[in-house]
């Protein structure tokens, strides 16, 4: 399926590793004029090393919980390119403590986890729309989790925060509606992301015997909840939210779509 963006922007927020690098390259590919925004010193080199043939990128480092500097960054942006089409937010913070019971966290270690994952995520949302609604047309996709759906008990506050953005995504596509905007989200399973790894760290750590390495947890992990088996990756969670930004996913608002080899399945 060839999808082509040229002549749009998108802004990609958690854009120096992980899904959200992953994203920001393949629009990169499909012609779009890319925006890096990243709390990571790294994102300018990152934004440099993989632009490709396309249009030149723009890089920001900033801090999805600053507000009045993702404000900042929207109107920056505007100004040198004309137009933003597509956001996609690509962010996540998880407990520095195991859950499994949640009586383990103290519910100060709460704070941070939805400050980042859920208002971190409103607060792009409200920095970005003002630019998007004179043009009636463009697109969100937040980055949740199938912990948002299945209530991990890993982590009950990253559970409970992508859980609120799934229902935020929601809310977003009523009142965008009627600017022909959409707003979508992506429930990832088992994907090789720095979050995925601090799970088995925070797993050893609160093991009480010896414990398996990261390969051979995540392995055991993915044979035991996943029906397909294989691991998803950060390629695969860019190409359904370039579907999803695309025309050819015109009439698809509101909805969280999961691709997680078949973890969560809604009977």
């Amino acid at each position: 399926m060839n999808i082509d963006f040229t002549g749009q922007v998108a802004v990609v927020v958690g854009a120096a590793s992980g899904i959200g690098r992953a994203t920001a390259i393949e629009f990169a590919k499909s012609g779009a004029r890319v925006c890096w925004l990243d709390l990571s010193e790294s994102v300018e080199s990152e934004s440099r090393e993989n632009a490709g043939s396309g249009p030149a990128p723009l890089a920001y480092q900033v801090n999805a919980t600053d507000f009045g500097r993702l404000q900042e960054v929207a109107k920056d942006i505007l100004e040198k390119t004309g137009r933003i089409d597509h956001v996609i937010v690509s962010i996540g913070l998880k407990s520095k403590t195991l859950g499994f019971p949640f009586w383990n966290l103290n519910p100060e270690e709460w704070h941070d986890v939805v400050r980042v994952n859920l208002i971190g995520a409103v607060n792009v949302a409200h920095a970005f729309v003002p630019c998007m609604l004179p043009r009636k047309q463009g697109s969100f996709c937040f980055v949740s989790s199938i912990a948002g759906q299945t209530g991990s008990q890993t982590d009950p506050p990253y559970s409970a925060s992508k859980a609120g953005l799934i229902n935020f995504t929601q809310c977003a596509a009523r009142d965008l509606a009627p600017y022909q905007i959409r707003a979508n989200a992506i429930s990832p399973g088992m994907v090789k992301t720095p979050i995925n790894k601090q799970v088995w760290e925070a797993w050893t750590r609160a093991a009480s015997e010896n414990t398996m390495s990261y390969d051979e947890w995540a392995e055991d992990k993915i044979k035991r909840v996943t029906p397909l088996g294989n691991w998803q990756t950060p390629e695969e969670m860019a190409a359904m939210m370039l579907y999803l930004a695309s025309d050819k996913a015109a009439n698809i608002t509101g909805q969280t779509i999961n691709v997680d080899g078949g973890q969560v399945m809604h009977a």
